[in-house]
């Protein structure tokens, strides 16, 4: 963990105020402050995305394309000659030398990519239901999104924002969740921009020994919410969207119960509160000395961490480091397990029978066609908008009020959250995260039944 910052008075002079203040409301207005347009609330780093995005339209699959050849290659030449300026190089060699699970991961990113790319080999890995649009509606957006909130991303964690925003939130999040004060900064992220943003931020507080193993797991997997603009989407594509209100407010509700209750459950309740550097958090960590408000000490913490900039080369470097070990890293493992779990959704009735036990379960609850309706219950591990798509063809609107908001809290899909999870240095494994989306099937499905049975 990092340790106790003990401010001096020399740390409350001007430059620090501003060192402290200038980045840190930019690090605001980019990734929490809500901006609307065209009707649908966002936050700045998205539009920025977005904007980069539209400006590469026609490049951005190529480019991909070559990042992800790029690491795996290079993968593959590191595992098997391990050369030197690789091998002697902190940075690269984390980048590149990984255990052989996730070097296999990479180079199925690769194989599959270079096949959507080119329209090569088998259709069912290149096709616009799996492969294809791994690479052509998912990885563009990642990409545009990984770019800005890797490099801006110093902003909100370098500069003192978390420690006034954590001091401050931590009498919020700990009663209630038992987290820290600045993991709401995660959510807000996650809420207001992108899922993605918030896992990002997740995954580096744990590599800075901000977070804890169980705290980062927790996070990352229940705090990294949908933002409100796929809300929109999902809600429009079951033919709802009239409904909208009822339906977000439901969705952060049932949310809310699953933020309660899965964390003290298995695996989440075994993971263990002990940082990446090895030290164990204690009851004293977050404790206000004393004579000191929140704010006080919030801003007493702020200003010695803007203290301890003094090369503003070495932040910018860090944002550097951060978006390329997001592309090299993340997307890969996007691609290839990300494909995977579309082509075993599209080509097998392997999720269909999964989605059988809970049949009894959805009677029990009196959702109408409870048979159809179980055909989307796990299929949504895969993608999150697939369940939506299959729920449009069911004629009763509670139940596709029901799965479409089911949708949205079961949050582990593998075409982007759960391959952004396991390709970070979040502490969770494959079965974990099953797991995690099954519990969180069990916990939220009856509470968005008990709101759908009251609006309809």
């Amino acid at each position: 963990m990092k340790p106790s910052i003990v401010t001096t008075a020399k740390s409350t002079n001007l430059r620090n105020w501003l060192t402290f203040l200038l980045p840190s409301l930019a690090g605001l207005l980019l990734f929490v402050t809500p901006v609307k347009l065209e009707g649908q609330f966002t936050i700045p780093i998205a539009l920025l995305a977005g904007g980069l995005k539209n400006l590469l339209a026609n490049q951005l699959t190529t480019i991909v394309t070559v990042i992800v050849t790029f690491t795996g290659l290079m993968t593959i030449i590191t595992k098997i000659f391990q050369p030197r300026y690789i091998t002697n190089h902190t940075f690269l060699n984390s980048l590149f030398d990984i255990t052989p699970l996730w070097a296999l991961v990479r180079v199925a990113g690769m194989v599959f990519v270079l096949s959507a790319y080119f329209k090569a080999g088998p259709e069912q890995i290149w096709s616009s239901a799996t492969g294809g649009m791994v690479l052509n509606d998912l990885m563009p957006t990642l990409f545009s999104v990984f770019i800005f909130a890797g490099l801006l991303l110093p902003l909100l964690m370098n500069f003192g924002l978390l420690e006034v925003l954590g001091t401050m939130m931590t009498r919020i999040m700990r009663p209630l969740f038992n987290l820290p004060g600045r993991s709401a900064i995660d959510c807000i992220a996650s809420w207001l921009g992108d899922g993605s943003v918030g896992i990002l931020m997740t995954s580096k507080q744990y590599e800075t020994s901000y977070y804890t193993e169980r705290e980062a797991a927790i996070i990352g997997t229940t705090f990294s919410i949908v933002s409100i603009t796929f809300s929109l989407v999902v809600i429009a594509q079951v033919g709802l969207g009239h409904m909208f209100t009822q339906f977000y407010l439901t969705v952060c509700f049932a949310g809310l119960v699953a933020a309660l209750i899965v964390p003290k459950l298995p695996p989440l309740s075994r993971k263990k509160d002990v940082f990446i550097c090895g030290k164990v958090r204690t009851d004293d960590d977050e404790v206000i000395p004393a004579g000191h408000s929140a704010l006080a000490w919030g801003l007493h913490q702020a200003l010695a961490k803007a203290e301890k900039i003094t090369n503003p080369l070495k932040v910018i470097a860090d944002g550097g480091k951060n978006a390329i070990d997001m592309l090299f890293g993340v997307l890969p493992v996007v691609m290839g397990i990300g494909t995977v779990a579309l082509m075993i959704t599209e080509y097998t009735s392997f999720f269909q029978y999964l989605g059988m036990p809970f049949v009894p379960l959805l009677e029990l609850l009196q959702i109408p066609e409870a048979q159809a309706a179980s055909t989307t219950m796990m299929v949504g591990f895969t993608d999150m908008f697939v369940p939506s798509i299959l729920a449009a063809a069911i004629d009763n609107d509670m139940t596709r009020f029901v799965i479409a908001a089911l949708s949205l809290t079961q949050l582990i899909y593998l075409s982007e959250v759960g391959a952004l999870l396991l390709g970070s240095k979040i502490p969770v494994t494959l079965p974990e995260l099953f797991v995690i989306f099954i519990l969180r099937t069990l916990v939220t499905l009856p509470v968005i039944a008990g709101v759908a049975h009251i609006i309809f």
